[in-house]
């Protein structure tokens, strides 16, 4: 597998797990909430958090911003989208306090004028949403600027998959494994696609997450990944659509510290007698067995 370098982090096999805080909307369209979540996901342990960006009246169409849907910002579907979307003011912001922070950041851009608007910013990478990858445009949009491209492959086949690394090119891609279900079922969540899409594109594997609980998150790195990524939430019990499927800090910062245990844990594969172990066969050991 290559390795692909995302500010100082080299991310690859046998390298420290990038793990990602998605913030996504789950910020609720408060700045305050949004520095919170970073502290969050500072404290935990992250490497990187990562929003979402889009330009509104582009990805929606003026009928589905029409349509009845109560919430908090107004009675509208376009209500919603508008009240939850930061612009420069709040972006402006939220890169001051990462760097003061000492955390990467990045968005995941749904059009072409969001990667436009998230480049200003010279992030260190770019993530391609699920629901993206099959839009050859977008992708190419992404790949103007000379920076790595994380894409989630959730609710896509094989080929969908092979189309979207062929119009993006393997030199500094990175691929996460995804089930794009909110909460993802156990079952559905076929970790051992992994080490499938390591074979395949040999490019650095990493995995993000929508399921409840953490154990199938650290698993995926015992499985391969080089990267985890799950939503942060100061509370799950909070309004919006993505809360239920998040992780809160205790658990975010639970997952990075299991996450570093199975990474020492793993080892190098090679079957030694560990100096601890030889009081105990002193101890232990009858002569000759």
């Amino acid at each position: 597998m290559s390795e692909v370098t995302i500010g100082n982090h080299i991310v690859g096999t046998n390298k420290p797990c990038f793990v990602i805080a998605e913030i996504g909307i789950n910020h609720n369209g408060s700045l305050e909430t949004a520095k919170l979540l970073i502290d969050k996901a500072v404290e935990a342990g992250c490497q990187a958090v990562k929003f979402q960006k889009r330009t509104i009246d582009v990805v929606y169409t003026a009928e589905e911003l029409a349509k009845p849907r109560e919430n908090p910002f107004g009675d509208t579907n376009g209500d919603l989208k508008y009240g939850l979307e930061f612009g420069s003011k709040e972006y402006d912001a939220i890169a001051k306090y990462c760097a003061k922070k000492g955390i990467l950041w990045t968005a995941s851009c749904w059009d072409e004028a969001s990667v436009d608007f998230i480049a200003q910013y010279k992030p260190t990478f770019f993530k391609v949403a699920s629901a993206s990858i099959t839009d050859d445009n977008l992708l190419r949009q992404h790949r103007k600027y000379n920076i790595p491209v994380i894409i989630s492959t959730g609710m896509s086949t094989l080929e969908q998959i092979d189309h979207a690394v062929e119009v993006l090119g393997k030199k500094d891609l990175l691929i996460l494994h995804c089930t794009s279900t909110y909460p993802s079922k156990p079952e559905e969540l076929n970790l051992r696609a992994i080490a499938s899409l390591e074979e395949r594109y040999n490019v650095p594997i990493g995995y993000s997450g929508h399921e409840v609980g953490l154990a199938t998150s650290v698993a995926s790195v015992a499985l391969g990944a080089c990267i985890v990524e799950r939503h942060i939430t100061l509370d799950r019990a909070m309004w919006g659509s993505d809360q239920a499927a998040s992780v809160e800090p205790g658990g975010f910062e639970r997952m990075v510290k299991d996450i570093r245990a199975i990474e020492a844990a793993l080892g190098d594969g090679k079957k030694i007698v560990y100096p601890s172990e030889v009081p105990i066969i002193d101890k232990l050991r009858r002569v000759g067995r």
